[in-house]
């Protein structure tokens, strides 16, 4: 089960293919293989890396069911 890297939350949405929203913490979260990429939406709608906050040596593999 995928679960934020923020907020540690269970409660993830998915809003596209490879794409998912944490209701917890209001980010976005992007998964392509075993790499996650998370984004900040801010409020005209664009989104804004996270990654080198979360993510500063290696990607946390993920295994979204």
């Amino acid at each position: 089960m995928l679960r934020c890297p923020n907020c540690n939350s269970k409660d993830i949405g998915k809003i596209g293919s490879h794409q998912f929203y944490c209701w917890g913490c209001f980010i976005e979260l992007t998964v392509n293989g075993e790499k996650m990429s998370v984004y900040q939406v801010e409020e005209d709608g664009t989104l804004s890396s996270l990654d080198d906050l979360f993510f500063e040596e290696e990607v946390p593999q993920v295994h979204a069911n």
